[in-house]
């Protein structure tokens, strides 16, 4: 299982560094400042989260944690509702599409990135 995970996480790293790339170049002058922003934030947040799964996937080898799983899931989830609504929502105007309906997807991918982190507290709290 950890394999799977690093392999996902290296997966969103590169999607993160296309992106990244992209907004500093290719959005620079394409989308208003307001929203480049926003995007810097949604590759900023799967950035970390990406990470965040790599260290998960160590953890559950290093300290036979099953249940981090589902922290890695929950951070899985957050990366595409948060990071991915995000990306939806500040280059709207450049796809043409009725990006709207995201907007409420934003912070239940920040609330699956909470939950996330929870879980990984508590997966410590539990005696081994």
């Amino acid at each position: 299982m950890a394999k799977k995970i690093i392999l996902l996480a290296t997966f969103f790293l590169v999607i993160a560094v296309v992106l990244g790339a992209m907004g500093a170049h290719s959005l620079k002058a394409k989308i208003p400042a307001d929203s480049l922003d926003s995007f810097k934030t949604g590759v900023t947040y799967q950035f970390y989260h990406s990470f965040a799964l790599i260290i998960i996937a160590i953890l559950m080898e290093v300290f036979k944690k099953p249940g981090l799983k589902y922290a890695a899931l929950l951070f899985t989830i957050g990366i595409l509702f948060f990071s991915g609504s995000i990306y939806a929502l500040s280059t709207a105007s450049l796809s043409g599409i009725n990006a709207k309906p995201f907007g409420p997807v934003t912070p239940i991918g920040g609330l699956f990135f909470i939950a996330g982190w929870i879980l990984t507290f508590i997966q410590f709290l539990k005696k081994s």
